[in-house]
């Protein structure tokens, strides 16, 4: 059973995070019927430690009260290059091979992956920096569509309010659901969020600088609305189709398919966003033609619908 509870805070913490977790496991609402933790936040030495927004935070704990907590968490921290110090590193590695749980906010996957704990797993930070925690951690399994994943007992979730989903989701795990949700509700935010992170994810509605097949993809910006398809790029790029689907990739990183309907699901989003247009008509505007098909789009790429994603995002000027 979750009990004992230790935050390591390193260089540059992130506030919102870290208060995050206070709030779920440092917090006691023990007189509400909740779970009470044993809760610390450590750093090196018990030394302060500068947060992202320019103070200091004082720990009243060291790195030895990590060696009995049943929850091992990270908060993230702003300079993803920072070298981890040894001793956090042997601290992680000791906790997850006692079986503790090991949990990571937002960048503090980073140091998870210094620690050798991401290697073959599954795990996820916040969108921005999924790229370099790959490349940095080849032998991760970096999903960077998910607010949060749990491999094993290793927990790492996205940025900011993803750590609420996260921390619910261990709370569910430890306690059982009818816990996430009476601290769900006594948190107000809602005990489970649909989707994942790739709908927060924002993308220029714009083409990529390429050598030669620009124009083309300024005309095929300019008339989303209108069939398009690799045969009618091709006849305005003067190419073969084949020829032109291989230059394309090598051009722009994707198929002609796949550039095609992320820009079309990126007008759909902008006019759920910005318009009190209709399903149906965004749907022909955005070249789709049917909002089932603008649906299934929005399911298997966003993990969400039109309706939800207009319910979150919707602008409150229009």
């Amino acid at each position: 059973m979750l009990r004992n509870v230790a935050v390591i805070a390193l260089p540059e913490v992130a506030v919102f995070e870290l208060g995050v977790l206070c709030e779920i496991f440092g917090y006691d609402r023990t007189p509400e019927g909740l779970p009470g933790y044993d809760f610390a936040v450590c750093s090196l030495d018990a030394r302060p430690v500068r947060t992202h927004a320019g103070f200091d935070i004082s720990p009243s704990a060291d790195l030895a009260r990590v060696e009995d907590a049943d929850l091992v968490a990270v908060a993230p921290y702003y300079h993803t290059g920072y070298a981890v110090d040894p001793a956090v590193i042997g601290a992680l590695r000791r906790a997850h091979e006692r079986g503790a749980w090991v949990m990571s906010v937002c960048t503090g996957a980073f140091a998870l992956g210094e620690a050798g704990l991401l290697d073959g797993r599954r795990c996820t930070t916040h969108w921005r920096h999924t790229d370099d925690l790959s490349a940095r951690y080849p032998a991760a399994l970096v999903d960077p569509g998910v607010l949060y994943v749990q491999d094993g007992k290793i927990l790492t979730s996205a940025g900011t309010a993803a750590s609420v989903d996260a921390g619910l989701h261990l709370v569910r795990q430890e306690h059982g659901s009818e816990v996430a949700r009476m601290l769900a509700r006594r948190m107000v935010v809602p005990p489970h969020r649909d989707g994942g992170q790739a709908q927060f994810i924002e993308t220029p509605l714009q083409p990529v600088e390429c050598e030669t097949l620009q124009p083309v993809l300024t005309m095929v910006l300019g008339t989303l609305d209108r069939p398009h398809s690799v045969d009618t790029m091709a006849e305005l790029a003067h190419m073969a189709p084949r020829t032109f689907a291989r230059k394309f990739r090598s051009e722009t990183g994707a198929t002609p398919h796949d550039w095609l309907t992320n820009q079309r699901l990126l007008l759909a989003r902008r006019l759920l966003e910005d318009s009190d247009l209709g399903v149906d008509t965004i749907a022909e505007r955005a070249g789709f033609g049917s909002a089932a098909t603008l649906r299934h789009h929005f399911a298997q790429r966003l993990s969400t619908t039109p309706q939800a994603y207009r319910g979150t995002f919707r602008s409150h000027a229009v």
